[in-house]
């Protein structure tokens, strides 16, 4: 049965343009200890590689061992330091998490693919090269279009899905992106991630500017900003998902796997109308949208969305 429910913080109690610092990864390390990675935190997690079908992906681990690990999916532009701490951490409060740069991004080697579908495809052969039996994933943006093609290509590897600041395929608003981006032009990195994430309003300026802040604070064995070719790829590929799409939603009811949607009231690439839409054409859905709260709400609503993200996981 479906089951579709919306909550609001009152009820509660890309292209990213993200991209802050970078510095150059730590050179390939032994795999850590379980004591390493109950330890570990977003700010200490070691940058590490595993071999994915002859190439080598960079990955770090957050949190504890033991239950289904969380894997995360970036946004357009983003890698492994472009999540917010508060996030991340709040996360590995009680389980595993895993960062990973997919083949071609950042520090991970190889060419990034055009496609979502590739995307999705890449980002499976990282998880079994991981050994990893099933797993949750959280996907924001475009990695929350890599993550509905993931549960879709192999539903059994998956348990739960969350879905923030995204849509499905031919998601609405999502054309008009090269003129948002084009809206940022002379904007300086902070500017940048506050237009295109948060809202006018002071409360969500202020909490943009602490997740700004947050972002940055790891300087030590920091990511490698992508490439180029990475980027444009990457362009490509959420251009070709933003062409309409008579079946997605279709193509969403058959995902059987739970799943928590999380947007923002007023988020400026992804209109909100795409998470009620995929809210009602998916079979176990949870709906979380949060007000005054752009594309990035849960950065800026990082407690409410720990707490709500939690108690989806631990159902």
């Amino acid at each position: 049965m479906k089951t579709i429910r919306k909550f609001s913080i009152a009820s509660m109690m890309c292209l990213t343009l993200f991209t802050v610092v970078t510095v150059s990864c730590s050179e390939e390390n032994e795999p850590p200890t379980i004591q390493e990675v109950q330890i570990s935190s977003h700010q200490t997690a070691p940058t590490r590689y595993v071999n994915v079908k002859g190439t080598s992906y960079a990955y770090r681990e957050l949190g504890k061992e033991g239950g289904v690990p969380l894997v995360l999916l970036p946004g357009l532009g983003g890698s492994m330091d472009d999540w917010d701490p508060a996030v991340t951490d709040g996360l590995a409060q009680k389980y595993k998490v895993i960062l990973f740069d997919n083949k071609g991004v950042a520090s991970s080697k190889g060419d990034t693919p055009d496609n979502i579908q590739a995307m999705a495809d890449d980002a499976l052969d990282f998880i079994k090269a991981m050994k990893l039996n099933k797993v949750n994933i959280m996907g924001f943006s475009m990695g929350g279009f890599v993550a509905q093609r993931i549960v879709i290509t192999e539903p059994s590897l998956i348990d739960k899905v969350i879905l923030t600041g995204t849509g499905p395929q031919g998601a609405i608003g999502l054309s008009n992106l090269p003129s948002i981006i084009a809206g940022t032009a002379g904007l300086s990195p902070e500017e940048s991630f506050l237009k295109f994430g948060f809202t006018t309003s002071a409360q969500s300026i202020a909490a943009g500017k602490a997740a700004y802040t947050r972002i940055q604070l790891r300087t030590k064995d920091r990511d490698l900003a992508l490439s180029d070719a990475a980027s444009n790829a990457q362009f490509t590929a959420v251009l070709s998902w933003a062409q309409p799409d008579a079946n997605a939603l279709t193509a969403l009811k058959n995902i059987k796997n739970p799943v928590l949607i999380v947007h923002g009231e007023n988020d400026l690439p992804v209109s909100v109308q795409n998470a009620n839409n995929m809210a009602q054409n998916l079979e176990h859905a949870e709906l979380l949208i949060f007000p005054d709260s752009g594309h990035a709400s849960f950065f800026q609503n990082h407690q409410a969305f720990i707490e709500k993200a939690l108690e989806f996981l631990s159902k």
